[in-house]
């Protein structure tokens, strides 16, 4: 079998491989690439639908932590603010890419995702990237502290045997299986001493027990601002997102986001009417009405869609009232309609999984990792980049730009 030697060989050509590897091989250093894949970027391609939210602005400036969720989420601290989203955009504009920003931040393609994933490998090629795709893995190992050249380990796989001074694993997590997400990165991990915080999906939508038996199903489409809140002290966490009903259970910004955050067992707490004291309103506004209070909702809730409304109204505990008068209606009713609109509390049964997840919260554990540099503290020269370790950005660019920044302070650290 023939051996290859490089300076660095990078296991996953994803977003953080592709990066990292072009930063080092710009340096002048001899670099490889190994992906399982054939297609590599796939997860790029996806990404935005299709146009690749990149990265978010708002993480410039300050703390970056609290958009992301770890065991040490300040591990991120340092990698954020030495390549900040702003460095990446300025990439992105020099390679003649338009882009738009949507809400809060959230910086995407006008065109196609596939710019980003022609721009990484371009930025590959201007640094001599060897490219091996379509290559398995079969054996890492450690090499004689005297061998050769400074080599520390040798990979072997089915299309040679490759040695190399630096090994970055940027093999991603177990999100999206259906595109080549495996647990290699986790396996090569703890081979090497790493210990794992258990993977679980995030970003994820969330079903729940008797959905269709009680009528849940029949709102499937139904999209509507919200305030999600789940948790309590220290441990609660509030977002105001769009929520999506679905046949199976509820989607939408404000699921995935939450979602990250969901223990099993716990309770959601949903505002359908966020920055109204609906139980208020409804019992303060009642004086001389004439309206029947299906109008008086609609009224008073501009926001909530028709058919969510009238789903409402005909639960058995506010169907008698939906049609009398409003001023006719006793306030104790009045006030449990409102408190079930502004607090519908409800339990998730579980998620749908690692196959619909856009992330993967857990993973390496980085407190055997130097944020500086993401090399591990328990094997010279074996460096983590991107989704493979316990971070996991929001929704809305951050998972990318962790992505960008992590494998920048590797090759900066790899590279001098």
């Amino acid at each position: 079998m023939t051996q290859t030697v490089f300076h660095t060989l990078i296991i996953g050509a994803g977003a953080a491989g592709m990066m990292c590897a072009a930063r080092i091989g710009q340096k002048g250093h001899s670099v490889a690439l190994i992906d399982h894949a054939v297609k590599i970027g796939e997860k790029i391609r996806i990404s935005g639908g299709g146009r690749c939210n990149f990265t978010n602005r708002r993480i410039d400036g300050h703390d970056g932590s609290p958009y992301y969720v770890s065991q040490q989420p300040r591990f991120v601290r340092h990698a954020l603010s030495r390549y900040r989203a702003q460095d990446f955009i300025r990439l992105v504009e020099a390679y003649g890419i338009a882009y738009h920003e949507k809400h809060k931040g959230q910086m995407f393609c006008d065109g196609s995702a596939q710019q980003i994933i022609d721009m990484l490998q371009n930025e590959c090629a201007r640094g001599n990237v060897s490219w091996h795709t379509g290559c398995t893995v079969t054996a890492v190992g450690k090499l004689p502290a005297d061998s050769a050249q400074g080599t520390r380990f040798e990979v072997r796989t089915d299309q040679g045997v490759f040695h190399c001074r630096h090994l970055t694993i940027a093999t991603g997590a177990l999100a999206v299986p259906a595109i080549g997400a495996t647990a290699f990165g986790y396996e090569l991990a703890k081979q090497f001493g790493h210990s794992i915080i258990p993977p679980e999906a995030a970003l994820v939508p969330l079903r729940f027990e008797h959905w269709a038996q009680q009528g849940f199903d029949h709102l499937a489409g139904i999209a509507l601002p919200v305030r999600i809140r789940t948790g309590s002290g220290k441990q609660a966490m509030a977002f105001d997102e769009d929520l999506l009903f679905r046949h199976k259970g509820l989607s939408g910004p404000a699921i995935l986001q939450i979602s990250s955050y969901w223990q099993p067992g716990q309770c959601l707490s949903i505002d359908l009417v966020p920055d109204i004291d609906l139980a208020d309103a409804l019992c303060s506004g009642k004086s001389d009405q004439k309206i029947q209070l299906n109008t008086a909702l609609k009224q008073l809730c501009p926001a909530l869609p028709e058919r969510l409304l009238d789903f409402w109204l005909a639960r058995p505990e506010f169907s008698p009232f939906a049609a009398q008068k409003w001023a006719d209606i006793p306030n104790a009713v009045l006030q449990q309609l409102g408190r079930s609109l502004n607090n519908w509390t409800l339990l998730p049964s579980g998620s749908d999984g690692h196959k619909k997840a856009e992330a993967t919260r857990g993973g390496v554990n980085v407190k055997e990792i130097d944020p500086k540099t993401m090399q591990s503290k328990l094997q010279p020269g074996l460096y983590f980049i991107g989704e493979v370790m316990d971070i996991t950005g929001w929704l809305g660019g951050y998972n990318f730009q962790w992505a960008w920044a992590s494998a920048v302070c590797a090759a900066e650290a790899i590279a001098d």
